[in-house]
C-alpha cells in the first residue's frame, strides 16, 4: 500500500513514495558518513585531550629531561677514556745532530769531523701491564658513578613531577572549592539587596554580605594564581602536555618503601650508589699510587750517520727514573689517596645516616597527615556543615543574624580548604618517599 507523503494529493504523492527509498538510502548514508566523520573526529580530539595521569607526567618529564641525555655522554666520555688509559704512551720520535764543530777549520761541517753524526731515533716508554690496568679501571668506576647519578637524577625527576602534578592538582581543587563559595556569595549578595530594598533586612547585613563577598573574591585570585604557577611548574618538567586536564590521583595508601627494612633499602638508594663509587674510585686511585712507586722505564733506539769517511752508527739505550726521595714523594702520594679513600667511606656512612634519618622523619609526618586527614573528613569538615547548617535554620528563623551566617560559612570554607593543603601535604610527602629511587629501575634494587 502506497502512502501518500502529501495529503490531499494522490498522485503527487505516489510519485514522491516510488523514488523516495533511493533517495532515502542516499540521505541516509551520507548522514552515516557525517555522523561517522563527526565520532570519529570526537574519538581523536578526545584520544588528544586525554586526561594527564601522574605516570604519563613522569613519563614525559624524563623523556623531556635533558639532564639525562648529559649523565649518558659522562658516562661514555668515562668508558673511552678507560680504552685510551689502558694504551701504552706514545713513542717519541727524536732527531738530531751531535758532536757538531763551532770553531776552526770544520766549523759546522757535518761531515769533516769523525765525531759529527747526523741522528734520529725513537723511544718508547714501557708501562707495566698491571698499571696500564688499573688506569682503565679508574676511568671505569668513574662510567659507574655516571651511571649511578643518572639513576639519582632520574629520582629526582619523577619526584619533582609528581610534586609540581599534585601541586596543580590540589590547586586546582581549592580554586574550585573557592569558587562555588563565591558564587554562593553573590548569591548571598543579591538576596541581601532584595531585603534591603523589601525593607526586611538591615543595611549593615548587606555591607556584611559585600565584604565576604569581596574577601571571597580576592582570595579566590590568590588561589586561581596559585593554580596558574603550579601549571606553568608542570609544563616547566614534561612541556606543553603539562596544559592537559589532570587525571584523578592516584592511590597513596602504599609506599614501595618497606619501613621494616628501611636502612637495606637506602643502602641501595642512588645517592649512595654514586658515594659507593666515589669510594671505588679512591681506591682505583690509591692501588695507581701504589703502582707507582715502582718506576717506568724506557728505552731507546737510535741511527747515526756520520760523514762519507766514517761509518755509520746505532745506540740502544734505558731511561729509569731515580725515585731517590720516594718517602717524600711516591710515599706521601700514596698515603694522600688512601686518606681519600676512607674519606670517601666515611662520607658514604654519613650520607646513609642522614638519609635514615630525613626518611623516618617523613615517614613520621606522613603517617600524622594521614591521620590528621581522617579526622578533618570524618569529624572536622561534617562538624563545619552542621554548624553552617544550624546557622542558617537559626537565620531563617529569626534568631540569627546575617553577618552570623557569613562568619559560619566562612569558618566552613576555611577547614575546606585547610583539608585540601594538608591533603596536598601528604601527597607532597608520598611522593617524596614513593620515588627516592627511579620507577624504571625498581626491579634492581
Amino acid at each position: 500500500m502506497l502512502v501518500s507523503l502529501y495529503p490531499g494529493c494522490p498522485t503527487r504523492g505516489r510519485n514522491r513514495t516510488r523514488h523516495a527509498p533511493g533517495r532515502n538510502l542516499y540521505q541516509l548514508l551520507v548522514e552515516t558518513g557525517k555522523v561517522a566523520a563527526v565520532l570519529m573526529f570526537s574519538l581523536q580530539a578526545f584520544g588528544a585531550d586525554a586526561p594527564l595521569t601522574l605516570a604519563e607526567a613522569q613519563r614525559l618529564a624524563v623523556a623531556h629531561s635533558r639532564q639525562l641525555p648529559a649523565q649518558d655522554l659522562a658516562v661514555a666520555a668515562s668508558r673511552e677514556m678507560a680504552v685510551a688509559a689502558a694504551q701504552l704512551p706514545d713513542p717519541v720520535l727524536k732527531f738530531g745532530i751531535d758532536n757538531l764543530p763551532v770553531s776552526g777549520a770544520d766549523r759546522l761541517s757535518l761531515t769533516s769531523d769523525f765525531m759529527t753524526m747526523r741522528r734520529v731515533g725513537i723511544m718508547q716508554e714501557i708501562t707495566r701491564s698491571d698499571k696500564l690496568r688499573t688506569r682503565a679501571e679508574r676511568y671505569e668506576r668513574a662510567a659507574e658513578k655516571s651511571v649511578a647519578e643518572k639513576s639519582t637524577a632520574t629520582a629526582a625527576i619523577e619526584r619533582d613531577t609528581a610534586t609540581a602534578w599534585f601541586e596543580r592538582y590540589y590547586a586546582e581543587q581549592m580554586a574550585a572549592a573557592m569558587a562555588e563559595q563565591v558564587a554562593q556569595a553573590r548569591l548571598e549578595v543579591q538576596a541581601a539587596e532584595g531585603a534591603y530594598r523589601g525593607g526586611r533586612g538591615s543595611q549593615a547585613d548587606l555591607l556584611a554580605a559585600r565584604s565576604t563577598l569581596a574577601a571571597l573574591e580576592d582570595r579566590a585570585s590568590e588561589l586561581q594564581l596559585k593554580a596558574r604557577n603550579a601549571k606553568t611548574a608542570l609544563v616547566r618538567w614534561i612541556g606543553p602536555p603539562g596544559d592537559t586536564t589532570l587525571a584523578g590521583k592516584p592511590a597513596m595508601d602504599d609506599l614501595r618503601l618497606d619501613p621494616a627494612m628501611l636502612e637495606s633499602d637506602l643502602s641501595h638508594h642512588p645517592q649512595i650508589a654514586a658515594l659507593d663509587r666515589q669510594t671505588e674510585i679512591a681506591a682505583a686511585e690509591a692501588k695507581l699510587a701504589q703502582a707507582d712507586k715502582s718506576a717506568d722505564w724506557s728505552v731507546e733506539l737510535a741511527y747515526q750517520q756520520r760523514g762519507p769517511a766514517y761509518g755509520n752508527m746505532i745506540s740502544i739505550g734505558v731511561s729509569i727514573p731515580l725515585q731517590w726521595d720516594q718517602k717524600n714523594r711516591q710515599d706521601r702520594d700514596l698515603s694522600a689517596k688512601l686518606a681519600m679513600v676512607e674519606q670517601a667511606k666515611a662520607e658514604r656512612e654519613e650520607a646513609v645516616r642522614a638519609h635514615v634519618a630525613e626518611t623516618r622523619a617523613m615517614l613520621d609526618e606522613w603517617h600524622n597527615d594521614r591521620e590528621r586527614q581522617v579526622r578533618y573528613e570524618q569529624e572536622l569538615i561534617p562538624l563545619a556543615e552542621q554548624r553552617s547548617a544550624a546557622m542558617m535554620a537559626a537565620y531563617r528563623g529569626g534568631k540569627a543574624t546575617l553577618a552570623d551566617l557569613l562568619a559560619v560559612r566562612r569558618s566552613q570554607i576555611e577547614v575546606r580548604i585547610q583539608s585540601l593543603q594538608l591533603q596536598a601535604d601528604t601527597a607532597r610527602l608520598w611522593a617524596q618517599l614513593n620515588f627516592l629511587s627511579p620507577t624504571n629501575h625498581e626491579d634492581k634494587q
